[in-house]
């Protein structure tokens, strides 16, 4: 409807629009009148109002100019009647819906009947400023393209949106602020870590306001860009550092990169104290000139050829400049010295790797043969562990306790014999070795006192001993520190009574324990004879000086 008014009319318009322009233009003449007659009136040239749109229920906030010092009367100018609010009483404004605070007038939700003219003025002063309001349910795109906030960013920084501050009575209380985009809600608050191209657009901020205990809302418009990241650039040798000193060998060929990045025409060059360096590749020092550009950036990359480092060379400076047109040139010096040797970590790393195996390997085996070992130098190599002087008479007591899985009177017989007769250890037997019409515990205890090992036996049928002597021998063991060995079968044992079977328990803790298994342990090279020779103590012997120290 606006563009046929603004255009100008050609020899084919119609007559409707024709008077419309009539009309319009003689309007525009009357307000002229008007205007002209008000200032010959009054000798106050009116200025122009300053427009003010907004949404029913949005709170307005109009604020007077501060060369309109005090005593300030705000009007209201309606077609009807002027009102005048700061002559009204609190009831009365709070009936209208406004709020009047020195500079600040408020209106707390807007309605149609807050449209119209509103002005503040000194009192008994002729100078007014004017506001005009107009409450719509959209605000206008004129309205809103000429009070939107706009906001530039630059793409990957961090952006904040600012939401547009108002300053109101101290009596209304700020309860913040919401964003959202095309009428969809954002939840960053305003603010991006890194803005990206799509993140530009329209958005609008809400300011929340408590007053009276009722809340009321304000809308902004804020336009975000989001333009290219254009820093400003340098040209710049990013390597070698400046002063930095290279270690290199005699006789051997290096070569040394010096590298640049610029957006000009700028070039990349080397210098031997203060002579040039050549590109003739024919020459002992020369250097070689590559460029790549990427992006409207030059990558510049001048490498210096020593063919053979010579104690000469290690007496200079050698500069890499960058000669710009842009800026002051820029200029890197390096210098040389002889490599010194340090330790092969590579070559060492596998050594140590190998001694940790050898170690690891070494662990697993002794673990798994130390038995093996044991008897082996016992009984090869004549090296037996030294034993304090004793008065001990026995190597072993044996003593047979009831087992209804126990060794047969044939089993025990020839374990008695091997032990004697093959590995010549020295045996206490109570069938054998204990003096008739002595007391049954007595002598027990005296064999255990007389014997460096007791190896406890499990028989059946029952040696007759009783099973209270497993406990006297278990406080004769604990008292006299003397070692327990106990042999056990591998068949399952039938429960026997309570004591007997808690005395074995203790004594299975205080010893170790040897299984005996039927017809695989007679051969003398089973577990089972390993096991036991290993824990009974090495047979006494006499060492002479020259055994002694070959073991």
């Amino acid at each position: 409807m606006k563009e046929p008014l603004k255009g100008r009319f050609s020899r084919h318009s119609s007559p409707l629009l024709v008077s419309r322009s009539y009309i319009v233009k003689m309007v525009k003449l009357l307000v002229a009148l008007l205007l002209f007659i008000f200032a010959s009136l009054t000798g106050v040239c009116p200025q122009r109002a300053r427009e003010r749109e907004s949404k029913p229920g949005e709170m307005v906030v109009l604020s007077c100019p501060k060369r309109f010092k005090a005593n300030l009367v705000w009007g209201h100018h309606t077609p009807q009647k002027t009102y005048f609010m700061s002559n009204m009483s609190p009831a009365e404004l709070a009936q209208m819906g406004v709020l009047v605070h020195g500079r600040t007038f408020v209106i707390l939700s807007a309605g149609m009947n807050h449209q119209g003219n509103y002005s503040c003025s000194e009192r008994n002063a002729s100078g007014m400023f004017w506001f005009t309001l107009t409450v719509n349910k959209e605000k206008s795109k004129e309205y809103d393209e000429n009070n939107k906030y706009i906001k530039s960013c630059y793409i990957q920084e961090s952006c904040k949106l600012n939401c547009p501050d108002v300053k109101v009575p101290s009596n209304i209380i700020r309860n913040g602020v919401t964003w959202n985009k095309d009428s969809e809600s954002f939840a960053k608050n305003g603010y991006f870590k890194s803005v990206e191209k799509k993140d530009q657009g329209i958005y609008t901020c809400t300011r929340r306001f408590l007053y009276g205990g009722q809340t009321y809302n304000m809308t902004f418009t804020v336009e975000l860009n989001v333009e290219p990241n254009e820093f400003e650039k340098y040209a710049e040798i990013v390597s070698p550092l400046n002063n930095q000193v290279l270690n290199v060998d005699l006789g051997k060929e290096v070569v040394i990169d010096c590298k640049a990045v610029t957006t000009g025409e700028d070039d990349l060059l080397w210098f031997s104290g203060s002579s040039s360096v050549e590109k003739n590749s024919s020459s002992p020092v020369f250097y070689n000139y590559t460029e790549e550009i990427i992006n409207d950036e030059r990558k510049l990359k001048a490498s210096l050829v020593f063919k053979k480092v010579s104690e000469k060379d290690l007496s200079k400076d050698y500069t890499c400049k960058l000669d710009s047109l842009s800026q002051s040139s820029s200029l890197v010096t390096i210098t040389l010295r002889v490599h010194k040797a340090q330790p092969s970590y590579i070559s060492l790393a596998p050594s140590i790797v190998g001694i940790v195996v050898v170690m690891v390997v070494t662990a697993v085996i002794y673990v798994k043969l130390k038995m093996d070992i044991a008897l082996f130098f016992r009984d090869t190599l004549g090296c037996y562990r030294r034993t304090p002087v004793d008065e001990k008479s026995y190597d072993a007591f044996l003593m047979c306790y009831e087992s209804d899985t126990g060794l047969n009177t044939d089993d025990r017989k020839q374990l008695e014999n091997v032990l004697e007769e093959r590995f010549g250890y020295s045996l206490c037997l109570y069938d054998r070795d204990v003096l008739p019409g002595k007391a049954t515990a007595e002598a027990v205890l005296d064999c255990v006192e007389l014997s460096r090992t007791v190896v406890l036996v499990p028989t059946s049928p029952d040696p007759g001993l009783g099973s209270g002597l497993l406990s006297a021998i278990h406080e004769a063991l604990v008292e006299r520190q003397t070692r327990l060995i106990l042999i056990k079968t591998d068949a399952v044992q039938v429960p026997t009574s309570g004591s007997t079977m808690e005395t074995l328990e203790f004594l299975n803790d205080a010893g170790v324990c040897v299984t005996w298994r039927g017809t695989s342990s007679m051969s003398l090279s089973s577990s089972f004879w390993k096991q036991l020779r290993y824990y009974l103590p090495a047979l006494q012997h006499t060492l002479t000086a020259k055994q002694d120290d070959k073991c």
